[in-house]
């Protein structure tokens, strides 16, 4: 095994760097994977920069609604600089590696950002209950203030987790190989190499995965049991038919987070083969960041048009730039 000290305690040894596996059993697909996986990254960055800034500079949408979009942008922006640019290196090298502290960083910001996406989809719902169930109170309730403090408990609510799971993990001996088999430093493929008993981080890992992803579901599903309640009281199809519409985009970036993440962190050693593992973590981490924007822009009259008013701000101050160049 490459770069490994042993410490002469039995076949434990200090790894001092992993080998990413990735794709390697598609070894004639890789460069099609890279220029695919590449030109998603482009799409993914372009999108969510644009919604940051459409919603930082365009007045008519300095409003929670938009003001939580933009955060769960910069976090697909963030979310996808941890993972995606190393896939795509790995993809075009020989040596697929990962140092250890390198490997640990990822990992670490890899439990930070799922941790913080799962309760701004809650804080998100919750914005969307105010709003339709208690509208007159709504700009009481969703002041600036408590808007950004919201975030900040968004942001910082999987820090302790994210440093408690990964300090232990990588403090754990690693014996059975450097070689993850994976195309980034997860906990399940990680967790494998290690040759002490984990049951117990199992167990926490379950509990965590209970409080950061469970309890922010359970969350979002009883803000829309009322949503879909006082929905259903209101007299107009077309007033219950609007209405919906303003959730529909969140409920669906909900349901794509939660299928696909679910599925992995549930169960840290689940059946799912290494293959299929693969292939849902690159639904979650590459396609996933990608969907969101145009979710939310495509059912978004108040984006598109955001989007549109930006534009034309730009063709016109080119237009104006250039008669000026003329005169």
């Amino acid at each position: 095994m490459e770069n490994e000290e042993n410490l002469n305690l039995g076949n434990i040894t200090r790894v001092t760097h992993f080998i990413l596996l990735g794709f390697t059993h598609l070894a004639q697909l890789q460069r099609l994977l890279f220029m695919v996986v590449l030109l998603v990254f482009i799409v993914t960055m372009t999108e969510n920069i644009l919604i940051v800034l459409i919603a930082t500079v365009d007045p008519a949408l300095h409003t929670p609604m938009y003001y939580f979009l933009k955060n769960l942008s910069l976090m697909e922006i963030c979310y996808s600089l941890d993972i995606v640019p190393k896939m795509l290196i790995n993809l075009l090298s020989e040596r697929k590696t990962s140092s250890f502290t390198a490997c640990a960083l990822q990992l670490n910001l890899i439990v930070l950002f799922i941790s913080s996406e799962c309760f701004l989809l809650a804080i998100m719902a919750y914005d969307r209950y105010v709003a339709i169930c208690h509208p007159l109170r709504y700009a009481i309730i969703m002041t600036k203030k408590t808007c950004r403090q919201m975030s900040a408990v968004a942001w910082l609510s999987g820090f302790p987790v994210a440093v408690g799971l990964t300090g232990w993990l990588f403090s754990m001996p690693f014996c059975k190989s450097n070689e993850v088999n994976h195309f980034f430093c997860d906990i399940s493929p990680v967790l494998k190499l290690v040759c002490s008993d984990t049951n117990i981080f199992e167990l926490l890992v379950f509990i965590a995965t209970l409080l950061i992803m469970v309890l922010p579901f359970i969350l979002i599903t009883i803000s829309y049991i009322y949503i879909i309640y006082t929905i259903v009281q209101m007299p107009m199809a077309e007033s219950r038919q609007r209405v919906f519409s303003t959730c529909a985009a969140h409920l669906m970036v909900v349901t794509l987070f939660y299928c696909t993440t679910c599925l992995i962190h549930l169960h840290p050693k689940s059946s799912l083969s290494a293959n299929n593992k693969k292939l849902v973590s690159l639904s979650y981490t590459v396609i996933t960041p990608m969907l969101n924007p145009i979710i939310y822009s495509l059912r978004n009259s108040d984006v598109r048009e955001a989007l549109q008013r930006a534009f034309s701000r730009k063709i016109l101050s080119e237009r104006l730039r250039t008669l000026s160049f003329f005169q």
